[in-house]
């Protein structure tokens, strides 16, 4: 279903036709370094014992800004691949993506570091998202107590390695959450928690995107997608069947994965 460019709504996410290819290599003969494997994506150049694994093939949709747009489909249908395409941290085989502001992939993943307390990293997560020491100070309480992590204890003072995956998933989006983004990104995060927790980012969602900001969702609870997304792209082994209305779409999805 393509979609116009019309009337006051304003674009955030274009792509233009994605692919996404990965390439793995086989048959190490001392190349296997880091800098070697960033030199072959660059230059794009097959070698021996190199296996492709073409992940999006050729999606195109435009996000605009106040929407809440779902990603549903099958293991290994290429949902993640596509935020991290958008989110620059793949580069497309061909195709552009086009975006507006700057995405976030749930903020702060990779900036979280298991040997530093909850309380440091919140001041590293929220740094990592561009946030001035003072904001994170004055939003610090509200992080911690949406996160739920002490609840049981004070946790927050404690290494995340100690962390359960549940309690370190919570704390990664609360973190997230607590700034207003253009384009913010949520991989499984509402997965993780009790029914409280989700109902708390569910909700904290619903008001990103009053803010006037997009969110994505990826998610394998259908509840969580229809009480939160107004729209869904549907992708099936990296290509997009469906594209509209989250309850047109999820129940399309539902009647195919029935059969």
């Amino acid at each position: 279903m393509a979609e116009q460019l019309t009337g006051d709504r304003v674009p955030t996410v274009i792509a233009d036709d994605v692919h996404v290819v990965y390439r793995v290599y086989g048959g190490g003969t001392g190349r296997g370094s880091a800098t070697a494997a960033l030199d072959r994506i660059i230059r794009r150049r097959p070698s021996v014992g190199v296996r492709e694994v073409h992940a999006v093939k050729g999606v195109s949709f435009t996000a605009y800004r106040g929407q809440a747009i779902g990603l549903i489909g099958s293991n290994g249908s290429g949902k993640s691949t596509l935020l991290k395409a958008i989110a620059g941290l793949l580069p497309t085989e061909r195709g552009k993506v086009y975006t507006d502001g700057q995405p976030s992939l749930l903020g702060v993943n990779a900036a979280l570091m298991n040997d530093l307390t909850g309380e440091k990293n919140v001041m590293l997560g929220g740094l990592a998202m561009g946030m001035t020491r003072e904001q994170i100070r004055e939003r610090y309480q509200e992080i911690v107590d949406f996160s739920g992590i002490n609840e049981k204890g004070d946790f927050i003072t404690l290494p995340m390695r100690t962390y359960s995956s549940g309690m370190a998933a919570r704390l990664r989006f609360s973190i997230a959450a607590a700034k207003d983004h253009d384009v913010l990104m949520i991989d499984e995060a509402l997965a993780t928690g009790d029914r409280d927790f989700q109902k708390r980012s569910e909700a904290r969602i619903r008001e990103l995107r009053k803010e006037a900001g997009t969110v994505f969702l990826v998610s394998h609870n259908n509840k969580s997608i229809r009480d939160t997304c107004d729209r869904v792209l549907w992708l099936e082994r990296g290509e997009l069947v469906m594209d509209g209305p989250t309850d047109e779409v999820v129940r399309a999805y539902e009647k195919e994965t029935a059969r």
